[in-house]
């Protein structure tokens, strides 16, 4: 059974609180971004949304970041916590390229 003091000496790795406020930025303005483009008639502004989420997750999890990096409740990445980070990089960097191609294709054959 855990205390609360449990709670309190709990440590997060860095980048915990940006990596999870930024999935609610996005997440909560992503919807934003469709209606905005069909009052103005220009569908270029689908993507203000996630890009509003992602600015506004990006200083709110950097604030918390640094509050508790002050109280000392961060630690730095594991050896395989950093692996698995760049495992994740690359796939993200593939999936966007071939998102991309896949676009480019579709787009160039019509």
């Amino acid at each position: 059974m855990k205390n609360k003091s449990d709670k309190s000496e709990k440590k997060y790795p860095e980048g915990h609180f940006i990596g999870m406020w930024m999935g609610l930025g996005i997440a909560i303005f992503s919807g934003f971004g469709i209606p905005f483009s069909i009052m103005t008639n220009n569908y270029a502004f689908i993507g203000i949304g996630p890009a509003i989420g992602v600015a506004f997750g990006l200083s709110i999890g950097q604030g918390i970041e640094n509050k508790f990096k002050k109280q000392g409740k961060i630690r730095p990445l594991t050896e395989i916590e950093k692996r698995k980070r760049n495992i994740a990089i690359i796939v993200g960097i593939a999936l966007l390229t071939l998102g991309v191609l896949a676009f480019s294709f579709m787009y160039l054959n019509k």
